[in-house]
């Protein structure tokens, strides 16, 4: 078993409940653990055995940037759920940080957390 991590991908976003958010758009950042059998990569040493990182960052670019979600919850849902789709993994955690949270107040981000399993499908 082993984890392939995506860490802080920066991308930018018309996600929000709030039309400014939605017309606007903001700065998001979102990292991806993914629980793998990485045995095969391991002991054989070529990309052919293991997912490439790029298909996972095109995955995560893809739907982040071509939908409009009211909620960061649904968007690491579907990121999680598309991810799953890719390959053979056990599971995939998502973080998905809102970095200008329309809320009064001091903070460096709002983050959702959402872990999806396989045998949970």
């Amino acid at each position: 078993m082993g984890r392939i991590r995506l860490n802080n991908i920066k991308l930018y976003g018309y996600h929000g409940c709030f039309p400014e958010e939605k017309s606007l758009g903001q700065p998001f950042e979102i990292d991806v653990e993914i629980d793998a059998d990485l045995t095969r990569a391991v002991a054989e040493d070529k990309l052919t055995t293991t997912t490439d990182y790029s298909t996972i960052h095109k995955t995560v670019e893809t739907v982040f940037t071509q939908n409009k979600f009211n909620l960061i919850e649904t968007a690491a849902d579907r990121i999680g759920k598309a991810i799953l789709a890719l390959d053979h993994f056990n599971a995939v955690t998502v973080r998905v940080r809102k970095i200008s949270a329309p809320i009064a107040g001091a903070f460096d981000s709002i983050e959702v957390e959402i872990t999806q399993r396989r045998n949970s499908e």
